[in-house]
C-alpha cells in the first residue's frame, strides 16, 4: 500500500476518528488516473471529483474529465461511481460547489444537447429532483471567456458568488482568478479579476473561499514555493473583491515538490481536502488535512522563470546534481485530449528527438543548459518553447504543451519572433519560429495565412499602427525570400488595439508586443 500525506477521519463524519492510521479513507477512491477537484455533500456523506481520461468517462481516454463521486460506507469512501450521462459530456465536467439544502448541484461548464460539448462557456446548475440530477440548466454570464484548457473555480453555499480561474484578454498573463456575483434581480455580474495581489503573469488556479467568504484559497505556481503548484490563502479586506492581504503559502504540512491543487476548507468538520501529485497512484491523488495540525514554515526554493510545475521526487545523492527529469503531455488545445507528438530538444549538451504517446513522455536533460524545444503532430501546428532552468536544485520538471489542430481561424503567438525596440530589425533568437512557419506552409500547400502585428498601448497611437505593421511586413518578407509565394501571406498591424495583457507594468505588457499568424484559408 503507497504511503499518503495524512490518513484520519474526524468525529461526526460516519464515526471516523481523527489520528487513526490503520485505514485510509481514500484507498477505494484514488487510483492510476487524475482525479480533481474534490467536493463533499452539505451533509458530509457524498464526495464529488472529477477523472481525467478514465475509460469509463462518456469521452473514454480522450475525455479531459467526468463527475465520479463515492459514498461513506462503514468508516471508508467507496469506489468511485460515474455520476452518469446527464452531468457528464464529452467536456469537462466538475463540481463548482453544493447548496446548503444539497439539492442544487453546480457545474463547471455549459451543456449541449446529448454528450455534445457545449458552444457557449459558464457555469450551469442541476436539481435533485430525489430520483437523480436534473439536467443542468446553463447559467449566463456576461463577457465570460475561458482560453484555457483548465477549469477551475467554485461557488458558495449561497449559490451567489462564483469565483473562478480563467486565461483571457485582460489577464495578468496567463490564467487569473475572477469572481462573479449573483445580484438580486438573479442576474449574473461580468468577471471581475482580483488584482495583482492575487494574480501573477504565471497560473492561479483552483480558487475556493472560507464559509464566511474573507479567505481565499487558490493554487499559483508563479510564487516562490515548494514545488510547481503550492497552495495558497489571501485575506479580503474590503468588498471590492480587489483589495488584498499578501498570500501566505501554507506550508510544507500541505504543499509538496508536487502539485497541490481544488484546495477547499470545510470549518464545521475541521479538515481541508485537496489533490496532490506526490506519493500518488496515479497523476493526482485526493488528500486531507486536518486544519488543527500546525504548519511548519516553509524553507527557501528557488524560483523559476520557466513553464509550469514540478514533481515529487526522491533525491539520490549520489546522481549527478545537474541532470533533470522533464515529462508531460501534449495536448489538442482545441479539446483537451491527448496526441502523440513529436518533440525535439535542442542545446548546447543536448539534440534529441522523442515521441509523446497518448499517455505522455519523459526526457532527462542537463538542467543547467539552455533549450528550444520544438513540438509537432500531424495535422497540428508546431509550436517552439524556450526552456532555462539554471538550477541544480530542481529534479524533476513538468512541462505540457497544447498544439492547435489546423483549421481555419486556427491563431498562433509566434513567441519567439522579437525585434529590437522600435525598430523592424528582427533578434537572432526569432529565425527558427519563424522557418517553422516556412516549414508548416511548405507542408500544407493549400493554406492561407494572416500575419497580425501588435505593440503594447505607449506612445502615439498611430505610430504604433505604423510599427506594427512594418514588422508583420517584415516577417512576409522573411518567409517570401524563404521561398513562399507572397499570394499566400497578407498581414495587418493593429498597434496596441488587441492586447492580451495587462499594460500597466513592463513585466506583462511585453506580452502585447508580438506578432501572431491565423489561418484564413484551408
Amino acid at each position: 500500500m503507497r504511503n499518503i500525506l495524512f490518513v484520519f477521519c474526524f468525529l461526526g463524519f460516519g464515526n471516523l476518528l481523527f489520528g487513526q492510521t490503520t485505514s485510509n479513507p481514500f484507498q477505494l477512491v484514488n487510483s492510476a488516473f487524475d482525479e480533481q477537484n474534490p467536493v463533499l455533500s452539505a451533509d458530509g456523506q457524498t464526495l464529488y471529483f472529477t477523472i481525467a481520461n478514465h475509460p469509463q468517462n462518456v469521452g473514454g481516454l480522450r475525455d479531459p474529465g467526468d463527475i465520479w463521486f463515492a459514498k461513506l460506507i462503514n468508516n471508508q469512501w467507496s469506489a468511485p461511481i460515474h455520476a452518469g450521462s446527464i452531468l457528464n459530456n464529452r467536456g469537462y465536467n466538475g463540481v463548482a460547489g453544493i447548496s446548503v439544502s444539497g439539492k442544487e448541484l453546480y457545474l463547471l461548464s455549459h451543456y449541449g444537447e446529448g454528450d455534445a460539448v457545449a458552444k457557449t462557456q459558464g457555469i450551469s446548475v442541476s436539481v435533485d429532483r430525489g430520483s437523480g440530477w436534473s439536467k443542468p440548466e446553463n447559467i449566463a454570464i456576461p463577457y465570460f471567456q475561458n482560453k484555457s484548457a483548465m477549469i477551475s473555480g467554485s461557488i458558495d453555499v449561497t449559490g451567489s458568488v462564483f469565483i473562478y480561474s480563467a486565461e483571457t484578454y485582460g489577464t495578468h498573463g496567463v490564467e487569473d482568478i475572477y469572481v462573479c456575483i449573483k445580484e438580486r434581480d438573479g442576474k449574473w455580474t461580468a468577471p471581475k479579476n482580483l488584482g495583482p495581489v492575487i494574480n501573477t503573469q504565471f497560473q492561479e488556479v483552483g480558487p475556493s473561499l472560507s464559509e464566511d467568504g474573507s479567505t481565499l484559497y487558490f493554487s499559483s505556481n508563479g510564487r516562490k514555493g515548494q514545488g510547481s503548484f503550492d497552495v495558497y490563502s489571501a485575506k479580503r479586506l474590503d468588498e471590492s473583491w480587489t483589495n488584498w492581504s499578501t498570500p501566505v503559502n501554507q506550508g510544507t504540512s500541505i504543499n509538496s515538490e508536487g502539485r497541490e491543487l481544488g484546495f477547499r476548507m470545510y470549518e464545521q468538520y475541521g479538515f481541508s481536502i485537496y489533490t496532490s501529485t506526490i506519493n500518488s497512484d496515479g497523476y493526482g491523488d485526493i488528500k486531507i488535512f486536518k486544519s488543527n495540525d500546525p504548519i511548519p514554515p516553509k524553507p527557501p526554493v528557488e524560483k523559476i522563470d520557466t513553464i509550469i510545475a514540478i514533481a515529487p521526487v526522491v533525491h539520490d545523492p549520489a546522481e549527478n546534481d545537474s541532470v533533470v527529469s522533464i515529462y508531460g503531455r501534449v495536448t489538442n488545445a482545441k479539446t483537451s485530449e491527448p496526441i502523440s507528438a513529436k518533440i525535439t530538444f535542442s542545446g548546447a549538451t543536448l539534440n534529441q528527438s522523442i515521441y509523446a504517446s497518448l499517455s505522455g513522455y519523459k526526457i532527462e536533460v542537463n538542467s543547467t543548459d539552455q533549450f528550444k524545444i520544438q513540438v509537432e503532430a500531424e495535422g497540428f501546428i508546431s509550436t517552439l518553447e524556450e526552456l532555462d532552468i539554471n538550477t541544480i536544485e530542481m529534479k524533476t520538471l513538468e512541462m505540457n504543451f497544447k498544439l492547435e489542430p489546423v483549421s481555419v481561424g486556427a491563431k498562433v503567438n509566434l513567441k519567439s519572433v522579437l525585434f529590437e525596440q522600435g525598430s523592424t530589425t528582427l533578434l537572432p533568437g526569432s529565425y527558427q519560429e519563424l522557418d517553422l512557419v516556412v516549414a508548416f506552409l511548405n507542408a500544407n500547400p493549400s493554406v492561407r495565412i494572416d500575419l497580425l502585428g501588435h505593440t503594447d498601448n505607449r506612445g502615439v497611437h498611430s505610430h504604433n499602427v505604423k510599427l506594427s505593421q512594418a514588422r508583420v511586413d517584415r516577417v512576409k518578407q522573411y518567409m517570401v525570400s524563404k521561398g513562399i509565394s507572397s499570394r499566400r501571406i497578407k498581414g495587418k498591424g493593429y498597434g496596441g488595439t488587441q492586447p492580451i495583457a495587462d499594460n500597466t507594468n513592463e513585466e506583462t505588457r511585453m506580452l502585447n508586443r508580438r506578432v501572431e499568424f491565423k489561418i484564413t484559408k484551408y
